[in-house]
């Protein structure tokens, strides 16, 4: 409910609460107002080396580490029958851009497989961040034309599904917008008013690809129902009151995020860092989550205490840009390295 006899309704304690769920139980429902907006949602880019991760420890609960050691497999070779063949491109990239030639074969295959409505209007081009490096395109499939299902029978279980992955987000990435129809009902309730806002899915675009709509999106669909209807409630469902938590633990997708956000590293040095602080007891794995020790801790303190210059998290980005001055002469070397 967002309104009481005409004036915002603020619950203060658990009686008023009470007396507005009494209220409601018995209450008529008629939707006082309806609008119906169009929402687009584009495709994502390509995986980047952190997207990757990110999405291969979120969907396939791989650590960083196997999911670089699988796209090097990848990378270097898989025999299909007769020879090897490098199934998809450098897997060490913070690029989001493709090649030409992959965009236009990436797109035919899309016309010819799914329709035309599903190919975007004209090629997709995607913004790197602003310390990208972009010496590598971002990470795809050598030839979109070789397709999971296809070569399912040369690959590992744990090939195939990183290899989908890859091949889902590529294909993906020069699809066509998502279309939502956005609802919102406004739905008076006797002395009350209580708002309900949501999506229906009109015209699936890339998301054809990727079949299986989150639990998120589920929750959130609300059909169009013209002013007047009467409704018949289905469920009361009292508000639960939210505390404030602490933040919730890293897990290895959480924290690459963190890193690359904060410019703190390379596509190269993710995995080998997670690998690192756990490997040193820094941290433990508990299911996904990271749990720093008590080791972790104290290292933690003794070197910020001491190494205040160096144990920055600005840093590593400070020192890549540093770099990328000397690289254009825009920096003398000598008095980046004596600072």
């Amino acid at each position: 409910a967002v309104k009481y006899k005409g004036k915002k309704l603020e619950l203060k304690n658990a009686e008023q609460a009470h007396a507005a769920e009494a209220a409601l139980a018995k209450a008529q429902y008629i939707v006082s107002k309806a609008e119906r907006k169009e929402r687009k949602r584009h495709p994502v880019p390509p995986f980047t080396t952190s997207n990757l991760q990110q999405e291969a420890n979120k969907k396939l609960n791989f650590s960083a580490k196997k999911t670089m050691m699988v796209a090097q497999q990848l990378y270097e070779g898989v025999s299909l029958g007769k020879a090897a063949v490098g199934l998809i491109t450098y897997m060490r990239t913070d690029s989001v851009r493709l090649a030409d030639v992959a965009i236009d074969e990436i797109r035919e295959y899309i016309k010819n497989n799914l329709g035309n409505e599903f190919c975007s209007p004209k090629p997709n081009h995607y913004s790197a961040k602003k310390n990208a490096q972009d010496a590598h395109e971002a990470i795809r499939p050598t030839s979109v034309l070789r397709t999971p299902e296809e070569i399912a029978k040369y690959l590992t279980v744990d090939q195939l599904k990183l290899y989908t992955l890859i091949w889902k987000r590529a294909v993906a990435s020069q699809m066509s917008d998502a279309l939502y129809d956005m609802t919102t009902l406004l739905i008076d309730a006797d002395d009350y008013q209580l708002r309900a806002t949501g999506s229906v899915l009109r015209f699936p675009g890339f998301l054809a690809i990727n079949s299986k709509l989150s639990d998120e999106e589920k929750d959130k669909t609300v059909p169009y129902i013209e002013e007047g209807k009467q409704l018949v409630l289905h469920k009361l469902m009292p508000a639960e009151q939210h505390f404030t938590e602490p933040p919730a633990h890293f897990t290895e997708a959480t924290l690459i995020k963190e890193l690359e956000e904060k410019g703190i590293g390379r596509p190269s040095t993710y995995a080998p860092t997670i690998v690192t602080i756990i490997a040193r007891g820094y941290v433990v794995k508990e299911g996904k989550k990271l749990l720093i020790t008590e080791l972790g801790n104290q290292t933690t303190d003794m070197l910020t205490q001491y190494f205040q210059g160096l144990i920055s998290i600005p840093f590593s980005a400070t020192m890549e840009a540093d770099l990328d001055l000397i690289a254009e002469e825009k920096a003398n070397w000598v008095e980046v390295l004596r600072k």
